[in-house]
């Protein structure tokens, strides 16, 4: 008996035939459409992120500007102020005058800090932080080799997070440049 069938003698008799060869193309075909289409929507989730993070980096841009500009205002009336106070001081001892004119002088000082801080805080939004842990995902940009893979389980978030925590780690890319974190 050959080995054919002795094959055929194993098989089971109700078990469907292979599938013919345009059958498996088509299925080839449809699983390419199907990979093509993944690909796709990937991508337009990837603009739409891109898109969403400019918007927010180009709102943030102008509140920064703006609450830099009144810390750059108060800034200025709280050093004129403090002169008015060192001239008054030098000029006379009376205390009421110079009590009012320190009292504005520190008001505009807390407007300056509380201005800066507000400021700082909005320069943060315009760093992209998303798009840029989505393209180091992706094996782009210099964080590339510091994020997981896009196969892998952990969250870019979080190993973000740990780098940030972690800053000895971004001291200097390959190229000897100093490396943001997302």
């Amino acid at each position: 008996m050959s080995e054919a069938d002795e094959r055929r003698e194993h098989e089971d008799p109700a078990a469907p035939p292979p599938p013919d060869l345009a059958e498996s193309l088509r299925d080839i075909g449809s699983t390419a459409k199907a990979s093509l289409g993944a690909a796709a929507d990937s991508a337009r989730a990837f603009r739409t992120l891109v898109a969403a993070d400019l918007s927010l980096a180009r709102s943030a841009l102008g509140r920064a500007l703006t609450f830099a500009g009144v810390a750059v205002v108060f800034g200025a009336s709280a050093w004129l102020f403090l002169m008015a106070t060192l001239v008054a001081l030098l000029r006379s001892f009376g205390i009421s005058w110079l009590v009012s004119m320190l009292i504005a002088a520190g008001l505009s000082l807390v407007v300056t800090v509380y201005a800066g801080l507000r400021a700082a805080h909005y320069f943060e939004y315009t760093r992209m932080q998303a798009t840029r842990r989505q393209l180091a995902r992706l094996g782009i940009g210099e964080l590339a080799d510091l994020m997981p893979t896009p196969d892998s389980a952990e969250s870019a978030r979080a190993a973000a997070k740990d780098l940030r925590q972690d800053a000895e780690k971004l001291k200097h890319s390959g190229n000897g440049t100093h490396i943001t974190p997302p």
